[in-house]
């Protein structure tokens, strides 16, 4: 897609050369061949660092341009990022590939649905009522239970468990909104990757990155109904315990062991073997490793205690 492709979806002007665009990316992650955005000033930094050669920028940031950049000046960056999402958004069925190519062993049930594309492994189960999307790819061994969805262009390793009714792929829930109150959908356009011996609860929802791949390592077990929003990292060997929920673009170390109904904000970075307590609420990161926290707010477990203590004497 040409740059001034871009321009005109947006009816602005752009400045510099046309150049070709594949995909749109962030900031400190772009190539030469990707849009990217710089919404506020705070970003300037990333700006002058970016590969990227094409932006929609704001007018208070062209002094950060890389040399030689083309550029879309945008009244409000967030909401024309939205908009331009749409462009780059691949179709939910490409009906055009090949047939799915199946490894040996493998068995799939009349039942189930795998669209070309799809790379399946040696000795994979897929059962009833199962999607298999465009481009998906299985590793060996994989155990895929019924009614399980998997959006198209997402990984699964080997050895892998995901269990009846779990969604991996669905969008995530981004937004921009206008002055006057409208929600533009920001189109995810990245997938999901489940790396080897994952084992997926019942009821999960794991959902796919704006732009790259929302990650979930190594050897981490999930267990039902738990949301692992739009670009989060997960590190090897977690333990989710039901009904959790991590906010966008969060990143866990290795081996977090995090008990039910514990609720993470977004854009969090979590230090490796960290504990959570049941119903504990992270709004803030983690940088110290080895912690075990409870409550909301959140605080050391030690301290929560003597507070639920103190708590508990106060009718006496």
């Amino acid at each position: 897609m040409l740059f001034s492709s871009v321009a005109s979806h947006l009816k602005l002007a752009f400045v510099g050369e046309d150049l070709e665009i594949d995909s749109m990316n962030e900031l400190n992650l772009s190539s030469s061949s990707q849009l990217s955005f710089g919404v506020h000033k705070k970003y300037s930094s990333e700006l002058s660092l970016s590969k990227a050669k094409a932006f929609l920028i704001t007018n208070t940031l062209v002094e950060h341009l890389p040399k030689d950049s083309s550029y879309i000046i945008c009244e409000d960056v967030s909401v024309s990022m939205a908009q331009i999402t749409k462009l780059f958004n691949k179709k939910p069925i490409d009906r055009e590939l090949l047939l799915p190519k199946v490894g040996s062993n493998s068995y799939i049930d009349s039942m189930a649905k795998v669209e070309n594309g799809a790379v399946i492994g040696s000795n994979v189960t897929i059962m009833a009522g199962a999607y298999i999307g465009t481009n998906v790819q299985i590793g060996d061994d994989t155990i895929i239970y019924p009614n399980v969805t998997i959006y198209r262009d997402c990984l699964i390793g080997r050895e892998c468990i995901i269990h009846a009714g779990t969604v991996i792929g669905a969008d995530g829930f981004g937004f921009s909104h206008t002055k006057t109150g409208e929600h533009v959908k920001i189109y995810q356009n990245g997938n999901v990757i489940i790396e080897d011996d994952v084992e997926i609860g019942a009821n999960c929802a794991i959902d796919k990155a704006v732009f790259n791949s929302t990650i979930i390592r190594k050897g981490t077990k999930l267990d039902n109904f738990i949301h692992i929003a739009h670009n989060c990292d997960v590190g090897e060997y977690c333990i989710f315990v039901a009904q959790t929920g991590v906010g966008g673009s969060t990143k866990l170390g290795r081996n977090c062991v995090v008990s039910g109904q514990s609720a993470f904000s977004d854009h969090l970075s979590i230090a490796p073997f960290s504990t959570f307590t049941a119903r504990s609420g992270v709004t803030k990161s983690i940088t110290e490793s080895g912690g075990v926290y409870s409550g909301f707010p959140l605080m050391n477990h030690r301290d929560w205690k003597r507070v639920q203590a103190k708590i508990g004497k106060l009718n006496d």
